[in-house]
């Protein structure tokens, strides 16, 4: 896994390279938990995550990982992560809300009853 980090003033991006798994979680914790407290808004660029399990449901919707106020966002996601963002939503959308993670993505339709 390689990761780096950039922030500007109050948004920070995180570019994560390689798999994300319970493995990789932890250094990935570690540069949410290294950014600086002005930080409001974190970009994960996943561009160079071809692979990603529920590690990365952990990461991109657990609010004991991030803070609760930091708004966080994802690019860059290839079709296997999409697909396990997807699976995720459809199984349970009010936890895994993607118009969050990815302003640009229509709302999850509630499953029918």
């Amino acid at each position: 896994m390689n990761i780096t980090t950039a922030v500007s003033g109050t948004f920070a991006r995180i570019h994560a390279r390689g798999e994300i798994d319970f493995d990789t979680l932890i250094p990935l914790c570690a540069a949410v938990a290294a950014l600086p407290p002005q930080v409001t808004d974190l970009q994960w660029d996943l561009t160079g995550t071809a692979f990603m399990d529920v590690a990365g449901l952990h990461l991109l919707f657990n609010p004991a990982i991030s803070d609760p106020a930091l708004r966080v966002t994802a690019t860059g996601l290839g079709r296997q992560p999409m697909r396990l963002l997807r699976i995720a939503a459809e199984t349970n959308p009010v936890v895994f809300d993607l118009s969050r993670l990815l302003p640009d993505s229509p709302p999850a339709c509630p499953a029918a009853s």
